[in-house]
């Protein structure tokens, strides 16, 4: 029996194992192999995945944390922010959201469909999805932009976490390409240190990339349980558990 990508990734035209230059379905999008695997559709950051490492979103850029936005009436599609002291690039946001962070509005978000490039301490204008805008925006209001957690991956760094952690890579993806990770179900993933079969493992580690058994009061996230005695520096299987 076929073990490719099922269900809805027989309309992407990718399978596993591929990396493209341009995506053929948009970023975030989960498919589902016949054992049971789930993975994401994601785009590669500066530097080529590493098979068996973990992988986290982008590090925060926090000049586009707490911003001020223009006034937008319930409806409008449209929200004009004034940026940091940090540019954007054409879309850069795309595929993301804009969190209303402080009242009026605050609590919803709002998924980005464009936005321009725009220069550092500039306005920029974000075109979100329908129905617009729920509860209307003033300039008394402030806005985060978060990019999608599966644009411009990076490997999930050693000792300290920069981001939320995405999933592991299965193959290589060229640098700022397009490819699938894992999130779900048995896995080869980097070991650190000796976990025992059943032990639920954890990233950050000593090395960037690999899973360890959780240390004491440590700011951690699991990634799953080992399936198999682990050995140090090796690739053994683990139960992947990832959104």
């Amino acid at each position: 029996m076929s073990n490719g990508l099922t269900g809805h990734t027989q309309a992407f035209g990718q399978p596993l194992f591929v990396s493209t230059a341009t995506p053929v379905t948009n970023v975030g999008t989960e498919a589902i192999t016949s054992d049971g695997r789930h993975f994401r559709y994601v785009q590669c950051g500066a530097t080529a995945t590493v098979a068996g490492s973990v992988y986290g979103t982008a590090a925060e850029l926090t000049n586009h944390d707490h911003l001020t936005p223009a006034a937008a009436a319930i409806g409008a599609t449209q929200i004009t922010v004034a940026l940091g002291a940090t540019a954007v690039t054409a879309n850069q946001y795309a595929g993301g959201l804009l969190t209303v962070d402080s009242a009026p509005g605050e609590g919803y978000s709002y998924f980005i469909l464009s936005h321009p490039a725009a220069d550092l301490s500039t306005s920029c204008v974000f075109t979100i999805d329908a129905p617009g805008v729920i509860v209307a925006i003033t300039t008394a209001s402030e806005v985060t932009l978060t990019p999608s957690p599966y644009s411009k991956i990076i490997v999930s760094p050693a000792t300290t976490l920069t981001g939320a952690t995405v999933g592991v890579a299965p193959y290589i993806i060229t640098a700022n390409e397009y490819g699938w990770i894992q999130t779900k179900g048995p896995c080869g993933v980097l070991i650190g240190g000796t976990p025992g079969v059943g032990t639920a493992v954890v990233v950050p580690g000593a090395n960037a990339g690999e899973v360890v058994v959780d240390p004491a009061n440590a700011a951690t996230q699991t990634v799953g349980q080992m399936m198999v005695a682990g050995a140090a520096g090796e690739i053994n299987q683990v139960m992947l558990n990832l959104p």
